[in-house]
């Protein structure tokens, strides 16, 4: 018996150490900060117009990761950060956004409805058919896709420091790259995981 109380007492003492250790990435909670920063690049800059709430579909509800239910039924407080939130507004993703808004305000949303440009699965933007474009507008295009994209780079790092995890960058970046595509009007080229440019 006291070896059984023994080895429960040093498995509990295991799993709450995981539990301190193992923080995991809060997806459904990035993927409405994504979804919320999006929105408001695009739909304020004037690049696409506000989906209807017909359309809108509801966010995906943060609930606990699987494994979480039987770490509750022996640690009652690893339920503490069942509902986590993302932090995307700092001052430096506010500066980043606005500068996006600008962009897609201004030249980027026109090489967009053209199909010159398209969003990459990475998050970023390319040029897809330069030759669509006049000679004398194909460098000034390949200038702001550079501007947009070392945007994108900064606010990914940005929002994964602000959350106080560097190392999300790339979950971060994946959410962020998902949703550009997901919000993307119709017309819109972008590039699927095997590199082939789809039309929306």
């Amino acid at each position: 018996m006291r070896k059984l109380l023994t080895c429960t007492l040093f498995l509990v003492a295991a799993l709450a150490g995981c539990v301190t250790i193992n923080v995991y990435f809060p997806e459904a909670a990035a993927q409405k900060a994504a979804d919320q920063f999006i929105g408001n690049v695009l739909e304020d800059s004037g690049a696409v117009r506000p989906a209807a709430d017909k359309d809108s579909k509801p966010a995906a509800p943060v609930g606990r990761q699987p494994s979480a239910s039987l770490l509750d039924l022996v640690i009652p407080a690893a339920h503490a950060a069942e509902s986590p939130d993302i932090r995307i507004s700092t001052p430096e993703t506010d500066a980043i956004r606005a500068r996006m808004k600008a962009r897609f305000g201004g030249q980027l949303k026109a090489l967009f409805d053209s199909g010159a440009v398209g969003f990459t699965n990475d998050g970023l933007v390319a040029v897809r058919d330069a030759s669509s474009l006049p000679l004398d507008q194909r460098s000034q295009a390949d200038a702001l896709v550079r501007q947009e994209n070392g945007d994108r780079d900064a606010l990914y790092r940005a929002v994964a420091k602000a959350n106080g995890h560097p190392e999300w960058e790339s979950q971060i970046r994946k959410t962020f790259a998902e949703g550009w595509i997901q919000r993307a009007p119709s017309g819109w080229y972008y590039r699927d995981a095997s590199g082939a440019w789809k039309r929306k």
